[in-house]
């Protein structure tokens, strides 16, 4: 892992993307952070500067950087390096309010939350006070409120400098892998265990210090790994026909995948439509979600000059019965959906898949003007009846990218959403 450097006069040199960027004397690293604009970040330190970066701006005679695929990754790689290296200026204001730590507790149900004050050791909670579950202000059923840590013996892992960045990846984090934030938890059900966010109050130790870890392991660095054990096991379990087990790993996987893809990370509001796609003022995005050909649904989300218009998003309960036929069923989606022209017709359509999607689609589009193109998740790969060779999205400017990302994201979550809601239904009519 090698940083690109360059003198700080050369600052248009450094690229407009994401990344973790250094401010050096020399060899010596002064200071370490993170950025969405490593360009326009780095710039701010030199022509913007707070008191603190008073304090050593002088003193930096190059600056170095790394990019990030995302702004999650800087978040992540941000906090490996400030403790690896642990630079003069970021160790100098470590124990200051500015910086958060996940702390996650040694005890038979770890707790996760995150902390101001590693060292601490403080009483823990008190048996017989507020359940886990009970109303508490907005926001903090996300488990994102900065605690005091407890006297439990515990890990410990940051420093993350960005707190709202820290906070938002947890929220995401614990729709994969749900956890307690509190000792006690009420004997039923509370509203978070509905939502997927709490694993309820009597959860399966195994599988729960099973999630600890793996959550742990992404805060780590290691997501791709984790991703990977976790399609394994999935697969195992669909293979062996166990299809509950293999439906929680599904939702895992997706949740896990959203977060590696997230590019809202810092809290950004959503981005101007991109010039090159200036003409598409509506695009609109399917996505479809089964598990073995069960419980299948179809979404459609609708975004207006390059964002989300929630009153023409549409899911579809899909009909056909059989084996699983993912192109069959985009087809019906995109067949259903056309039989309504009080619904304004796309200047693009974006469908989640690679080439047997995109042929899917069109056969349901012959006859109308709407252009199409098919976005495959595994290389990211866009597909296009007007080209022989899918496009990679590395390749596209980055707030194409970003934006088809962000597109493609939303459909998969609206239609992983509904998906999981017929799943519930019939668990519970069942019971």
């Amino acid at each position: 892992m090698r940083f690109r450097y360059v003198e700080k006069s050369k600052l248009n040199l450094v690229p407009q993307h994401s990344g973790v960027y250094v401010l050096s004397q020399n060899k010596e690293i002064l200071y370490i952070g993170k950025a969405a604009n490593l360009r326009e970040r780095i710039k701010s330190h030199f022509h913007k500067s707070s008191y603190r970066d008073n304090l050593f701006v002088d003193k930096v005679t190059r600056v170095g950087w790394l990019q990030t695929q995302s702004d999650i990754d800087a978040l992540l790689l941000e906090s490996q390096l400030i403790k690896q290296k642990k630079p003069r200026y970021n160790v100098m204001w470590r124990d200051d309010k500015k910086y958060f730590y996940v702390a996650i507790t040694k005890e038979k149900l770890p707790r996760v939350f995150l902390t101001h004050q590693p060292a601490m050791k403080l009483p823990s909670a008190t048996p017989g006070r507020a359940s886990l579950c009970r109303a508490r202000p907005k926001g903090s059923h996300m488990a994102t409120n900065v605690a005091r840590p407890p006297k439990t013996t515990q890990v410990v892992l940051g420093p993350f400098v960005d707190g709202k960045a820290i906070k938002h990846v947890l929220r995401l984090l614990r729709r994969a892998f749900p956890y307690y934030t509190q000792k006690k938890h009420s004997r039923l059900p509370c509203p978070w265990c509905h939502l997927g966010l709490c694993p309820g109050p009597r959860p399966n130790p195994k599988e729960y210090k099973r999630n600890i870890k793996n959550l742990a392991a992404v805060l780590q660095g290691k997501k791709t790994s984790v991703l990977k054990n976790l399609k394994q096991e999935m697969n195992k379990a669909s293979q062996e026909q166990r299809f509950e087990e293999a439906g929680k790993l599904r939702d895992q996987v997706f949740a896990l995948e959203n977060v590696i893809r997230h590019s809202l990370a810092l809290g950004k509001e959503p981005w101007p439509l991109p010039k090159p796609w200036r003409n598409f003022k509506r695009i609109e995005a399917y996505d479809i979600s089964n598990i073995q050909g069960k419980f299948a649904t179809g979404s459609m989300v609708t975004f207006l000059k390059g964002k989300p218009a929630k009153e023409w998003y549409r899911k579809f309960k899909i009909h056909i019965t059989g084996k699983p036929n993912d192109f069959a069923m985009m087809e019906e989606v995109i067949s259903r959906r056309l039989k309504h022209p009080e619904w304004p017709y796309p200047d693009l359509m974006i469908i989640d898949g690679g080439k047997p999607q995109l042929s899917a689609a069109l056969k349901a589009l012959e006859g109308y003007k709407i252009q199409v193109a098919a976005l495959a998740k595994k290389h990211n790969e866009l597909f296009s009846p007007k080209r022989s060779k899918p496009l990679l999205l590395k390749n596209l400017p980055q707030d194409v990218s970003n934006l088809l990302l962000h597109i493609r994201d939303e459909a998969h979550r609206f239609a992983v959403t509904y998906h999981r809601k017929l799943r519930r239904v019939d668990l519970f009519s069942q019971n």
